[in-house]
Order: structure tokens, then sequence, then C-alpha cells
């Protein structure tokens, strides 16, 4: 009987399993409302390889809280509804539990460098802002107050006064001239936008339920 090579860790991670890094839990959790200093310590004593594989009770409460934090996010992103007026001020609401305002919005600056954006989160009851140079600023007023205010000292800018249509317009446009009811996909469409995103700000109220049909007649079927 040949023997084995015991020469390996057997523990050794091997590509990016399903985890995350030491280092990654260390700067990204601090940003969950529920951190606590004690995660730190925590983090520190697990091994390696459970943090990457959920190895233990500990590793997974980690690693589910890591993704609350980089689905908050992610969600925030894809389903923040925004306009902009005549001044160059883009601005939208969005409700984030988590500390994770300034990835949002420096997201928003990247799409759109040449703008001021503003962002209210309902949950703090502030509105966060990104100027052009990328200093991130937080005041403590509404939406429309923090937009008025900011929009005042900024030049009228013509290329934004062309384009003053609301957000629901926009998605109104769209969703008609891409909807087709024959090619309806109502298991992709509910991957792409989860229920739990029609409680987001600007989903509330969004037309995706007008344009996606989840309760189908009998007779639209005869």
């Amino acid at each position: 009987m040949n023997k084995k090579n015991h020469c390996h860790d057997p523990l050794k991670v091997i590509g990016r399993a399903k985890g995350f890094s030491r280092m990654e839990l260390i700067r990204k959790l601090p940003r969950h409302s529920k951190f606590t200093p004690n995660i730190i310590q925590q983090i520190e004593k697990l091994p390696e390889v459970l943090l990457r594989n959920s190895g233990s009770p500990m590793a997974k409460k980690l690693i589910r809280m890591m993704r609350e934090v980089n689905t908050e996010v992610y969600r925030a992103i894809q389903f923040t509804r925004t306009e902009i007026n005549n001044r160059g001020v883009l601005y939208g609401v969005v409700l984030l539990k988590h500390h994770v305002i300034d990835l949002v919005l420096r997201y928003f600056h990247k799409r759109w460098p040449q703008c001021v954006i503003c962002l209210y989160n309902e949950h703090t009851r502030k509105t966060g802002i990104i100027n052009e140079k990328a200093t991130i600023k937080e005041l403590k007023l509404p939406l429309k107050d923090a937009v008025k205010k900011i929009s005042k000292n900024r030049p009228l800018i013509p290329y934004f006064d062309d384009i003053q249509f609301s957000g629901k317009e926009i998605f109104e446009t769209l969703y008609q001239s891409q909807n087709i009811v024959e090619r309806e996909n109502p298991r992709y469409f509910k991957q792409m936008i989860p229920d739990k995103c029609y409680e987001l700000p600007g989903m509330r109220n969004g037309i995706e339920k007008r344009y996606f049909s989840r309760n189908k007649k009998l007779n639209e079927f005869l």
C-alpha cells in the first residue's frame, strides 16, 4: 500500500472558496450596523480556513454579516431612482441601515463625475453629498432642502437643462419600448428584482410591477 503524502496542509485554502479573508473582514465588517470591537477579536482568533469556508458557527455569522453589507450596497446601486436638475445636481433616496453611504456615493460619482450627488438616507435622515472633487459630507437636511442649498451656488448648465425628465418618465419610456408580454420570463424577472427590492425607496411605487403581471387571469390564456 502506498503511503499518502502528508507534506501539504489538508486545511490549506485553495482559491476563493465561499468566505472572506481575515483582512477583508477586518476592513469591511466595521460598516455593519451590529459591529462591535469584540468581533475583531473573534476574527483574529479563527483560522483563515474557517473564515474562507464557513467552518464554524462564528465564521458563518461573520460571513453572513459581510454579505448583508455587500448586498445593501449592491441593491442601492442597482435600484436607486435618481433625478438631475439643470444645475448638475443628481439626487435620490436610499435606505441604508449599514455604514455604506460613502460607497454608494462614490459609485454614483464615478458614473457622473461632472455632477454633485445628493442621496438622502431614510434610515439616518441625513443627506450624503459628494462633489466633483470626490469630497464627501453629510447634512442633517431633507433631500429637497439639501438639493436647493447645493444648487443655488451653481451655474445653470444648458446640457442638463435639456434633459429634465423625472425618473418615473425615464423608466416609463424604457419599459414601454422594451416590454413584450409574449416574452415575459417571470423566473428571470424575479431573480433580477427580488421581492425584497420593492421595499427600497425608489422601488416602492416602481412601474416594474405594472409591466410584470404576476397574477394572470384565466381569460388571458383562452
